[in-house]
């Protein structure tokens, strides 16, 4: 007797403007770290990005949105920092949005497929 098996269905999501890339995985990932270390150089050691790609990424992003989603401090007395504007915190929440959304859908139409 043949054992049926599970199929699962895998995406990813991109979103993007004629200017580049707005947000994906890694630009939301990110985001997340830099709202959890208050700093872009400190969030992409974390993910094991060079700072001028993680820095290349965020303002891709601030340029591209129509409000910036990461300020930066410079220095001072308690030093320099970054951190995940309003805008960025509800880009980072649609995103996941999305993404939750998309893979219900995808996983209710692979469940329709009949793969005998």
């Amino acid at each position: 007797m043949k054992v049926k098996n599970s199929f699962k269905v895998h995406s990813r999501i991109w979103i993007s403007t004629e200017d580049g890339n707005y947000l994906g995985e890694g630009r939301v990932f990110l985001l997340k770290g830099i709202q959890e270390y208050k700093s872009i150089s400190k969030a992409a050691k974390s993910m094991e990005m060079s700072y001028k790609k993680a820095w290349n990424m965020v303002n891709t992003m601030n340029t591209i949105s129509n409000s910036p989603l990461v300020t930066r401090t410079i220095g001072g007395a308690g030093g320099g920092g970054s951190k995940v504007t309003e805008a960025g915190m509800k880009a980072i929440e649609l995103f996941n949005e999305i993404k939750t959304s998309n893979k219900i859908h995808l996983e209710s139409k692979i469940d329709q497929i009949d793969f005998s």
